[in-house]
């Protein structure tokens, strides 16, 4: 590869596109974790950017796959995946900004567009799994606010206690997923 980048050049590149089909680096590494804990997602750096990889500087592509081997490798050395967004929301004395400009919502919209990004790799396809599944992504359904049309998604939102309680669960959540995913047991 000539000209690599670090990880802080892909964040202002991702940051700074003007194209509709880049996601910011927030939401990149919310797909990126996705892509790494759920069911195989084929193509999934062509998922990542709307089938228009091509028009990525190669030396972005490299370095998004560095960022994901980086997460793989967290996840093999048994370490949680390092969140990219407020971390205090259980935090009584520190309000949490659940906004949609907020880095949550931007996180919680990358990891669902990998969820649903290929319907060939559906997560809830095994039925003793399911409802595990459901149950595990449930927070950044919510917090991605993707599925607003559902009544009792949109009313989950309107409920600054329930979205903390969501928040805080994210991390423990993708290691459930990862184990639900990438174990026999």
């Amino acid at each position: 590869m000539s000209n690599p980048i670090s990880l802080d050049e892909l964040a202002y590149f991702l940051d700074n596109s003007e194209e509709q089909y880049v996601l910011d680096s927030i939401a990149a590494h919310g797909f990126l974790t996705a892509t790494v804990i759920g069911r195989p997602l084929p193509n999934w750096i062509d998922a990542m950017f709307e089938g228009r990889v091509k028009d990525v500087p190669e030396n972005v592509i490299d370095c998004i796959h560095r960022w994901r081997n980086d997460i793989i490798n967290d996840l093999k050395n048994e370490m949680p995946i390092t969140l990219p967004f407020n971390e205090g929301a259980g935090d009584e004395e520190e309000a949490v900004d659940f906004s949609d400009e907020s880095d949550i919502v931007a996180w919680s919209i990358g990891f669902v567009d990998a969820m649903y990004g290929d319907e060939a790799s559906d997560w809830m396809e095994n039925e003793e799994t399911a409802e595990d599944v459901a149950v595990l992504t449930l927070p950044m359904l919510v917090l991605s606010g993707i599925d607003d049309e559902d009544p009792e998604l949109a009313q989950m939102r309107k409920d600054e206690d329930t979205m903390a309680q969501m928040a805080n669960s994210i991390e423990g959540n993708l290691t459930e997923l990862f184990l639900l995913f990438h174990t026999n047991d």
